[in-house]
């Protein structure tokens, strides 16, 4: 995954190739501690879910192609700034 982290408060977005039908895990890497998240916007062409605070996992679909996109909404506190951001993930299913 590359991510373009914004500190607590500020929006960010990031990437990530995937195979078709495959699965991976999106962890929340801006600085601090991450005090509550959810799913803000569904992907349209796989599955998204909850692992924990910190961490969701992102399951293509099976036999699609494409482009998909997500976000999840993190509330933080870092060691500059606290607040809520959302990060939109784009992915690329091969």
């Amino acid at each position: 995954m590359s991510a373009t982290l914004a500190d607590w408060g500020e929006n960010s977005t990031g990437e990530i190739d995937i195979a078709s039908g495959e699965s991976c895990q999106i962890p929340i890497g801006i600085r601090g501690t991450v005090t509550d998240s959810s799913i803000s916007q569904k992907p349209a062409y796989g599955k998204l879910k909850k692992i924990n605070a910190t961490t969701f996992e992102y399951r293509a679909k099976a036999k699609y192609k494409g482009n998909d996109s997500f976000a999840i909404k993190a509330t933080g506190q870092g060691p500059k700034a606290s607040g809520t951001s959302v990060i939109t993930v784009h992915a690329t299913i091969k």
